[in-house]
């Protein structure tokens, strides 16, 4: 049976931010594009997979749709590519919105074709000519979301953190009263209206508002979905994708709550990156709607770093009321249900992974002491060859979620420092297999699986001594 899993392109393939769009019949991604073991974020150049709506588990890459020396301020590739966004003009063609490193003013490249290649149309302006961005009184324009309703176009961009960002900004003055919105006009690059406020609170304004504890802090995307107009962001916290909601797009936005955590932070009692579902990180991504059916496009982190982010979703429901409740990280994601509890599955689509040091936000510099993933092939290499590492005494890995009905059997494929039990609980903490864990490089272990028929996940808990390094699990 064909399924899809998260991470859902290949194991060797690292896109964060993806906003996910519907052009002519296939659902395409935009995202930045991070390198395996890279020192900084977004260093690739921009590339794009795309799928049809009718079936999301076959993604097709489309190659690399634009190269950081076409931005004309970046010639010698020194600076990376930010966060994109990509929708289709009043005029049919495609527009990709974009900044670079420090730079603090939108790019925009066009094309005839969502699958590209794009090509350099200029940077966002004033009537008057002078970019946005380098008037007297601008802020850092960074983290671009462009939404066009018939002939309207609407840009919306900020970055608010409560300290300057001289990493990304080169210290240039941010926003601290939220994200804003700006009016284009139909050339996609003249600002007719704005920069002007919409009501979603950064943390330097947010006392004794909704939006306390979740403000705003990057990744502006708007999305149009029953009549009510949707702001999707990443908050302060990092590591959750939260939404406001309006009756028009360019204001009154009132905040909605958060949609997912790439911890399950706020879920099952969890309260903060230290007991965390997850080594947590950055997060961005939006809403994509097919019919009746939404899914929320985010990511996760990789590597012991923030530099190897990869492109995860999952299944949203909204309610009549426009609310969203907020969608626990699986390894399921766009498969439509449960993966068949059949069959060889890769130990990195693990969705939860805890330790007893608890969690940690993974910043510039590599956490130590915790499990991670990573890969032994370098970037773009090898699929399948990604694998969780540095497995001590005290780690979980989860797996959600899984249909059994025949599986007698579990084997895994491990290698192992030192001596320990491994063993295997279903949701309830029943013990559904168990294996002892001796010295040695790749091995397969074998155990009888004990479980009831129906929906259930797999926790693979490790107790013992040594570094474990966790590869594959076959269910027979």
């Amino acid at each position: 049976m064909k399924q899809i899993v998260n991470p859902y392109l290949p194991s060797y393939e690292y896109v964060p931010d993806a906003e996910p769009h519907v052009f002519n019949g296939r659902v395409y991604i935009y995202g930045s594009h991070d390198l395996f073991d890279g020192g900084g974020f977004c260093l690739g150049d921009y590339i794009t997979y795309s799928a049809p709506i009718d079936d999301l588990k076959s993604w097709r890459f489309e190659g690399f749709i634009f190269r950081k020396d076409q931005d004309p301020m970046n010639k010698k590739k020194l600076k990376a590519l930010y966060a994109p966004d990509c929708i289709q003009g009043p005029d049919g063609k495609y527009y990709l919105y974009y900044s670079v490193t420090e730079s603090g003013v939108i790019g925009v490249a066009v094309s005839n074709s969502p699958a590209g290649p794009f090509d350099f149309h200029g940077y966002v302006k004033y009537q008057d000519g002078q970019i946005l961005g380098r008037r007297k009184g601008d802020v850092f324009q960074f983290d671009p979301g462009i939404y066009v309703e018939g002939n309207d176009v609407y840009l919306y961009s900020a970055f608010c953190p409560d300290l300057m960002g001289i990493f990304v900004t080169g210290g240039k003055k941010v926003s601290k009263v939220g994200p804003l919105c700006m009016k284009l006009d139909v050339d996609m690059l003249t600002i007719l209206e704005g920069p002007h406020e919409i009501g979603v609170k950064s943390i330097a304004c947010s006392k004794n508002t909704p939006y306390e504890g979740h403000e705003f802090f990057e990744a502006s995307s708007m999305r149009k979905i029953n009549g009510r107009y949707y702001f999707v962001y990443s908050s302060y916290k990092g590591h959750e994708l939260c939404y406001a909601i309006s009756d028009r797009p360019d204001g009154d936005f009132k905040f909605g709550g958060t949609i997912v955590s790439i911890g399950d932070v706020g879920l099952r009692g969890i309260k903060g990156v230290k007991d965390a579902a997850n080594m947590t990180g950055n997060t961005h991504g939006s809403i994509l709607t097919i019919g009746d059916k939404h899914y929320i496009f985010y990511h996760r982190q990789t590597n012991r770093n923030c530099f190897s982010r990869q492109a995860c979703a999952e299944e949203i429901k909204i309610l009549e009321d426009g609310s969203i409740p907020q969608v626990e990280v699986t390894s399921c994601g766009l498969n439509g249900g449960p993966l068949v509890g059949l069959g060889e599955y890769e130990a990195r689509i693990a969705c939860n992974l805890e330790c007893k040091k608890g969690g940690t936000f993974y910043q510039v510099f590599k956490g130590t002491g915790r499990p991670y993933f990573t890969q032994t092939g370098k970037d773009r290499e090898c699929d399948g060859d990604q694998y969780i590492t540095n497995i001590l005494d005290g780690t979980k890995m989860t797996y959600k979620y899984f249909d059994f009905d025949e599986a007698k059997e579990l084997s895994v494929n491990l290698s192992s420092t030192g001596k320990g039990v491994m063993e295997v609980l279903d949701e309830n903490n029943n013990v559904v297999a168990k294996f002892d864990v001796s010295k040695g490089e790749k091995m397969d272990l074998v155990s009888s699986l004990t479980i009831e028929k129906g929906v259930h996940s797999l926790c693979f808990s490790y107790k013992g001594k040594g570094k474990v390094s966790f590869f594959k699990f076959v269910l027979r």
